[in-house]
């Protein structure tokens, strides 16, 4: 059994893997301000709910969006496990071959998500990933990662809308009651649920033109499956894309 780790923007997910097979998993909440002690209380708390004894853990693996977070969740699980502890980034071994301007930027969640795609999807694919950002990595025919698109999250979006427009209040993010609204909530609803399910097929449409390939493609991350059901493309819904890349990035430097 491994502790696999993601910090991203918003959330901490932490999940417990045998193989590719993920037991258990729980969010936590980012917080710049926490320290490696209040993450170890976490980390203590979320085992004891999963009745996991920490002895039975053969190792970790740590990715992270969040630099000012890393070393905090990194001391913590040093101190903590005591085991083997990887991350992703320079120098690990993932067997992904990154054909971008610079290889070190493209960021460890892509790279994760990245990895499963080709151990367990036929390429070439296509990964959206919709989180705090909305990205999409393109994985060619060679299993390389050749670029995408870095996008303003739903959430993001959405929030900074309302921030920014008087009139406009903060809402929830659920479907629309139909495709035209009838008044304010309605519209904001409408306008952010198919207006990204209309950027997200126009940006598939646009990379197929382009490559002039047919694409698997692979969606992800906590605002996906939300967007997918009004998308006119077929596509997979893998929420736990990222976690099981962990685990396959593990194996490899094991």
């Amino acid at each position: 059994m491994i502790l696999a780790i993601d910090i991203g923007n918003t959330n901490i997910v932490v999940g417990l893997l045998e193989g590719p097979k993920i037991l258990n998993s729980a969010r936590v909440a980012t917080d710049k301000n926490k320290t490696e002690i209040d993450f170890i209380i976490q980390l203590q708390h979320i085992l004891e709910i999963f009745k996991v004894n920490k002895d039975n853990i053969e190792g970790s693996i740590l990715s992270s969006v969040v630099p000012e977070v890393t070393n905090q969740v990194l001391t913590a699980l040093k101190l903590y496990l005591n085991k083997k502890i990887h991350i992703v980034g320079p120098g690990i071994k993932t067997g992904l071959s990154i054909k971008i301007d610079n290889p070190q930027s493209l960021g460890a969640d892509r790279v994760c998500d990245a990895v499963c795609v080709i151990e367990e999807y036929k390429t070439p694919a296509i990964i959206i990933d919709m989180g705090t950002a909305t990205t999409i990595s393109v994985i060619d025919k060679n299993n390389n990662h050749i670029g995408g698109m870095i996008i303003p999250g739903i959430k993001t979006s959405l929030n900074s809308l309302s921030a920014n427009a008087s009139q406009l209040p903060f809402i929830s993010l659920d479907s629309p009651k139909s495709l035209i609204g009838k008044n304010t909530i309605d519209c904001m609803k409408s306008g952010i649920i198919y207006g990204n399910a209309s950027l997200v097929d126009g940006l598939i449409d646009r990379i197929k033109d382009e490559m002039k390939e047919d694409f698997t493609i692979i969606a992800t991350g906590g605002y996906s499956k939300l967007i997918i059901e009004h998308s006119k493309h077929k596509m997979i819904y893998d929420k736990d894309l990222l976690l099981k890349g962990l685990y396959y990035i593990y194996k490899k430097n094991s």
